[in-house]
């Protein structure tokens, strides 16, 4: 096939301008990370996941968990850079997936990934208003319900994300700092201080990862890194994406994976290892992180933290809008979706009415969900996060698969490494986590088993609903973003 790049399709206005099929900006390897990075919200992993991870997982294995799940994001990254280098496309997974597996699965997979990073985007938006609430009762003595502080955040993010990607990036750069830097000044005060039993490194052994429920802890810590995969979606906003990318994958999964690592294993020598697992049983929630960031530093930290959290949670709702409206503008330009929302701004470059209809459908559902009497947190964040993780899972798997297809037979790149052993080593171990996280679905979503089958049907739904409109529509040429 073919491998030349194609220009987008553009038109100039009278001031000079360009609007139509394709996006602008200029943002670099950091840039993009900032993105990505937030979008996995690391403080949310810290004080939301970890806690559930240390009661019902492996205890104080998680730091190895995390450890297992970078090597294998890592692993899955090599194809997946290796393929950046010659499809650029804000479609991303869809883009990869085409082109690879075929117009049909790819489909599918785009179906897939607005279901999943919707499904997130409302998870967030739930855990946000509850968090905002709680934050607004404590400091301001304003009793509001949670989805009035849902409805503030969603209009704020549907401002960012029809403005230049350069500005989301600025916001996000800020945040993301912040949130790191109060969670390292916890870790460090920690282990300064020697933490409960003084420190030691059980928690990287294998013995330590394979006691408890590892299986658990694992599915929770792929869940954590949801976001990282972004980096090629921001490709044709990238000054050089040949280089741009394949960068930011790789420093995304190291830095979020050796954050998570460090934090955690200064959470558990905080606890002490031997009752770390008990402690968080006793509480399974950000009072956990809260408590020992109130013993080690103190209330004012704690504090920080809480106000962080709440603009953490802000952070990966932005990030997961724009992943959401680049996706509609690969779709429209494919003609899967109308070929308006393919139609940049004139002046920002960006997918300003994918932006437009992200919104309009993120207010939509929140309707729903708060007319339905939904809990913000056990079902709302509880139940589309559990929808997000199988969505997001499967994607990495189907793309995985497609990255040893396109090379296969493209032959565009020689490196045994980079287009076969790695990918392949990558997918076994998605298919195994896969395996698990469908296992222990019922526990990732805190529902029943009926609800669980209800969700993992709605998933298989929109697959194979996108797989019956590629074949109803036909197959249609890629039209724009830039093919090498």
């Amino acid at each position: 096939m073919d491998d030349v790049a194609v220009p987008p399709a553009a038109s100039t206005t009278t001031d000079g301008t360009q609007t139509g099929h394709g996006l602008r900006g200029s943002i670099g390897v950091v840039g993009i990370v900032f993105l990505v990075v937030a979008a996995a919200a690391p403080l949310t992993a810290i004080g939301g996941a970890l806690p559930v991870m240390l009661a019902a997982g492996n205890g104080p294995g998680n730091p190895m968990s995390f450890v297992v799940a970078t090597v294998v994001l890592l692993l899955f990254s090599v194809g997946y850079a290796a393929m950046s280098r010659h499809v650029v496309d804000a479609g991303a997974f869809y883009a990869y997936i085409t082109r690879g597996l075929g117009d049909r699965l790819g489909t599918g997979a785009a179906g897939l990934a607005l279901l999943g990073y919707t499904a997130i985007q409302a998870a967030v938006y739930g855990l946000a208003g509850a968090t905002a609430q709680g934050l607004a009762v404590q400091h301001l003595g304003l009793d509001l319900p949670w989805w009035v502080w849902s409805l503030l955040l969603l209009v704020l993010v549907g401002l960012l994300g029809y403005r230049n990607i350069d500005v989301g990036t600025k916001v996000l750069g800020v945040v993301l700092t912040l949130e790191v830097a109060v969670v390292t000044v916890m870790a460090v005060a920690v282990l300064v201080q020697g933490g409960a039993d003084g420190l030691d490194l059980q928690p990287f052994t294998l013995g330590a990862f394979f006691d408890g429920a590892p299986g658990i802890s694992i599915m929770f810590a792929i869940a954590s890194f949801v976001g990282f995969e972004a980096t090629a979606i921001y490709g044709e906003e990238a000054r050089d994406p040949q280089r741009t990318v394949p960068r930011a994958t790789y420093a995304a999964v190291v830095l979020i994976g050796a954050f998570y690592a460090f934090a955690s294993w200064a959470v558990v020598m905080a606890l002490g290892t031997d009752q770390a697992a008990a402690a968080a049983q006793a509480d399974p929630s950000a009072g956990l992180i809260f408590g020992i960031a109130t013993q080690y530093v103190g209330t004012p930290l704690t504090d920080a933290m809480g106000a962080l959290l709440l603009t953490s949670l802000f952070a990966a709702l932005l990030a997961f809008h724009n992943a959401i409206a680049r996706y509609l503008f690969s779709l429209g330009r494919q003609g899967r979706v109308p070929a308006s929302l393919a139609t940049s701004h004139p002046r920002h470059g960006s997918p300003a009415r994918g932006s437009l209809v992200q919104t309009v459908c993120a207010l939509v559902l929140m309707s729903l969900f708060v007319a339905a009497g939904a809990d913000p947190i056990l079902q709302v964040f509880t139940w589309a996060s559990g929808v997000a993780t199988v969505s997001v899972l499967v994607l990495l798997v189907l793309t995985s698969v497609a990255v040893l297809a396109f090379f296969h037979r493209e032959r565009l790149d020689t490196r045994t490494w980079h287009t076969r052993v790695a990918p392949a080593l990558g997918t076994v171990a998605l298919v195994a986590v896969l395996a698990l996280v469908l296992t222990n679905f019922t526990t990732l979503i805190s529902g029943s088993a009926g609800l669980a089958t209800v969700l993992l049907a709605l998933v298989a739904a929109v697959f194979v609903g996108g797989v019956v409109v590629a074949g109803v529509q036909g197959r249609t040429p890629i039209a724009g973003g830039h093919r090498r």
